[in-house]
């Protein structure tokens, strides 16, 4: 997925209110951009640190900007680009779908995005084709790195998250395929879930996997360029 427009690069000031990041570009002006991450970003809102926005596409939209990118030292390792905006990895799943990329789901040929399904919710995507159980398939933004190489999700109590793994249970019992992708927004050779953080969503990862849901994660190249899936990395949960 390549950025529309070159990225505008700045320094971090602060993040705050969740979605709202102060970052000042070297020509001195300070501007407040939009943060798609609702999330804890453990280690990826230092002062000072090194951040790249995009132009929002809509001219009438109050704030102008949205924060892409973080340039961290995370877990310790280099220095390296990591994506924070929680609204990509549906589009670099969709962007890999249509690509082939994904070969554990290469054979469907109709992707349907935000699908109703199970108690009131919408799945990211369901796969089907002619002659096969649909696939329901959910994705989620992984960005948090406490050990070099190592990634790890969530960064903060996850209910809604936990919720659709019991969801993709139910799926997966009813005879359907059910299956998860955490797209790992930096470079990662490893993941697992951060059970210290919510160990709840630990309890429904594991029942996940005991009622047959599938679990991949897939690190992504990162540049000021593009942000693309790049590999599938070891997924290293003790059953």
């Amino acid at each position: 997925m390549r950025f529309q427009e070159p990225l505008l690069e700045g320094r971090l000031i602060e993040r705050y209110k969740r979605f709202l990041a102060d970052v000042e570009f070297a020509s001195g002006e300070v501007v407040t951009a939009h943060c798609a991450n609702p999330g804890a970003m453990l280690g990826l809102k230092e002062p000072g640190s090194r951040v790249l926005l995009s132009r929002a596409s809509n001219p009438a939209r109050k704030l102008k900007y949205n924060w892409e990118l973080v340039e961290v030292a995370a877990g310790g390792g280099p220095l390296q680009l990591i994506g924070i905006n929680t609204s990509r990895p549906n589009l670099l799943v969709a962007e890999a779908l249509r690509e082939g990329r994904l070969a554990p789901f290469a054979r469907y040929d109709r992707v349907r995005p935000e699908v109703k399904y199970g108690r009131n919710s919408r799945v990211d995507f369901l796969l089907q084709k002619e002659g096969e159980p649909p696939c329901y398939l959910e994705v989620k933004n992984c960005h948090l790195m406490r050990e070099a190489g190592f990634a790890e999700f969530p960064d903060c109590v996850a209910a809604r998250s936990a919720k659709h793994l019991h969801e993709l249970s139910d799926m997966a019992a009813a005879g359907a395929r059910a299956a998860l992708v955490y797209v790992i927004q930096m470079d990662a050779d490893r993941f697992d879930v951060a059970r210290d953080i919510d160990p709840a969503y630990d309890r429904a990862f594991r029942h996940a996997l005991a009622a047959g849901v599938e679990s991949y994660a897939y690190a992504c190249r990162i540049t000021p360029e593009e942000v693309v899936i790049d590999r599938q990395v070891e997924i290293v949960t003790p059953r």
